[in-house]
């Protein structure tokens, strides 16, 4: 393991996903209906569900697919995940740095993301929550929920 050459106070924990994470998260498959993926969202309280097949992560849907993609297009409750979901969704690995986390979610400007193994198979979902109540590092956390947390405006 590499050793962080700065050793200010304010340096980097070397705290990993694996210790923040959620682990066994929800998850929806390509072929589940929308409806499904809905209530499975409101049931959890949560935006955003990962899209897995055999375990292997291939995408993410969220509220915004679903109301935008299916919804606003006239589409069902049976329409498909795999035809609302985003592919090529951002993700971790387990070994990755919280800071990495961090990062990843202050320049997409997104609250939470999947978690994978060397696979690329689905082991967790770290949210800012996790790394607000659990990670050590104090000024990463206040960085990243200001920066996410930034009001845009809309697209015109």
């Amino acid at each position: 393991m590499q050793q962080h050459a700065s050793h200010h106070s304010h340096a980097p924990s070397n705290q990993r996903l694996r210790d923040v994470m959620t682990r066994d998260p929800a998850f929806v498959r390509n072929g589940d209906t929308i409806q499904h993926a809905a209530k499975l969202m409101a049931d959890l309280n949560v935006g955003a569900l990962p899209v897995c097949e055999n375990g292997h992560l291939e995408g993410m849907i969220t509220d915004r697919d679903i109301s935008v993609r299916c919804v606003a297009a006239g589409k069902g409750p049976d329409s498909k995940v795999g035809d609302a979901m985003s592919e090529g969704a951002h993700w971790c690995s387990e070994d990755d740095s919280v800071e990495d986390a961090c990062d990843t979610m202050c320049s997409e400007q997104i609250r939470r993301l999947p978690v994978v193994d060397d696979e690329k198979k689905l082991v967790g979902m770290v949210s800012m929550g996790d790394i607000a109540t659990k990670a050590a590092d104090d000024a990463t956390c206040g960085k990243m929920v200001s920066e996410v947390s930034t009001p845009s405006e809309p697209n015109r």
